[in-house]
């Protein structure tokens, strides 16, 4: 019984012996060295670049409409119509105007006619009239006539110089009568071009394609129009292309500011960069655009800086007021070291990384910058080649030996190209300004009697 028991105990004090110490296990993998480019994230809004108000342009009793509500409308399409009886008497009374200024016109050239010939009259009156009061007076002179003679005569002169005068004035007064004329027959054209502007006005027409909405106004109603209360008809937007806007912070705009300086990154102001753009709905930046606007002030409310960009929107999904995830160019494309978020360690402000050499695991402080294809960009800290502990962060400290095993870091792919060009003129899809017109003749013409010191000739 005793031999049994001293057994026992030997045995107890065999199993309660230490085990030997096993080392942590962690995963470790190389991080991805690619080329990148850092694609900035935005939220902005849809914006129709044509946003028009129909409203009538004179005053009338709608008479018929002529669209399909909430569909597409081509420019030029008739929309309206407003009772056109009222200004098509007016363009009739302005025609009469006319034809009864041009009988006046002729009627003033008439008298000028007139005028003419008894100037002419007037003046042989008047040469006869001189010669004969100058016989007169030489035969007084010679006491061969009498000087109740003399007397008549010079009052004869007298009488044809006084009807020679009114003669003149006669054909003055003919020729003030015929530039009135003129004058009102301008003003009659012009009440004409009036009265027509204002009868092509009671048809109104789309002034750009697009789709249209609702009417306000139903017919037989009656419509104010030309004044700044005019009454609201329709509304067209444009569908393609279509904008996006977006506003950029201080810091961003002076990022893209130094690069731009630096040459690293075309400034959007000059250059059409890419724009992608994604919905609420859709997976990854599906719409391709370009940069378009840029401001040329920070917003005080909200210290940002607005922008806009441009999308084709051939299929017509991108709808003005929606929302929309939108990435433009950050960078230029450089190679850049990535790894996983789950990888970074924060020590109160500073980021870190466990790394694997010898076995023994070192810590290393990093610089980080935005995410690109699912992974954490390191600016600083980290070459590439090193063995970065991916998983089993928790279990090790600094200077402890580890068990490691292979892992793989995962690059999942957003759709972005790892490199860019501004677009080429071809290809850009920003309206086109209208073009600079000519002078007009008049101003032309004012311009070519002006001489090299700025005096009218």
């Amino acid at each position: 019984m005793l031999s049994f028991c001293v057994g026992l105990i030997g045995c107890n004090q065999q199993n309660s012996a230490p085990a030997p110490k096993t080392l942590p296990a962690v995963t470790v993998a190389k991080p991805v060295t690619k080329q990148i480019v850092e694609w900035d994230a935005y939220t902005g809004r849809l914006e129709a670049i044509d946003f028009v108000e129909i409203r009538a342009r004179v005053s009338g009793y709608l008479k018929t409409t002529h669209f399909d509500e909430g569909q597409i409308v081509d420019k030029g399409d008739l929309l309206f119509i407003i009772d056109p009886r009222p200004y098509q008497a007016e363009l009739n009374g302005a025609r009469a105007s006319l034809s009864q200024a041009n009988s006046q016109l002729i009627q003033a050239k008439a008298q000028l006619e007139e005028a003419k010939a008894q100037y002419q009259q007037s003046e042989a009156q008047l040469v006869l009239s001189t010669a004969q009061l100058n016989r007169a007076r030489s035969l007084k002179s010679k006491n061969v006539t009498t000087q109740d003679e003399l007397d008549q005569q010079e009052a004869a002169y007298l009488q044809a110089k006084a009807d020679h005068e009114a003669s003149q004035a006669g054909i003055s007064s003919a020729k003030a009568t015929i530039e009135t004329a003129k004058a009102v027959i301008e003003a009659a054209k012009a009440k004409i071009e009036t009265a027509q502007l204002n009868l092509d006005y009671t048809r109104i027409y789309a002034p750009v394609a697009g789709r249209i909405s609702r009417k306000n106004v139903s017919e037989g109603n009656l419509i104010n129009g030309g004044t700044a209360n005019s009454s609201l008809l329709t509304t067209i937007t444009s569908v393609k292309p279509i904008y996006c806007n977006f506003d950029a912070n201080e810091q961003d705009v002076l990022k893209y500011i130094r690069s731009a300086q630096a040459g690293k990154r075309a400034s959007s102001r000059e250059a059409k960069n890419p724009v992608f753009l994604g919905l609420i709905d859709e997976t990854g930046f599906p719409h391709k655009g370009h940069m378009d606007f840029v401001d040329n002030r920070f917003d005080p409310d909200t210290a940002s800086m607005r922008a806009r960009c441009v999308f084709p929107n051939k299929d017509q999904v991108l709808i003005p007021g929606m929302f929309a995830r939108i990435r433009i160019p950050g960078s230029a494309a450089y190679d850049a070291v990535l790894i996983p978020d789950s990888a970074v360690g924060t020590d109160q402000s500073v980021q870190y990384v466990y790394l694997v050499v010898n076995d023994v695991v070192q810590r290393r402080t990093v610089k980080l910058g935005p995410i690109v294809d699912g992974l954490r960009v390191v600016r600083e800290g980290l070459t590439g080649g090193e063995s970065l502990i991916i998983e089993g962060l928790l279990q090790v400290r600094p200077e402890t030996r580890v068990q490691s095993q292979a892992g793989v870091i995962e690059v999942i792919e957003d759709g972005l190209p790892d490199d860019y060009e501004p677009l080429p003129p071809e290809q850009w899809i920003s309206p086109a300004p209208a073009p600079t017109p000519h002078p007009a003749a008049g101003t032309a013409k004012v311009t070519s009697i002006i001489d090299s010191r700025g005096a009218v000739q």
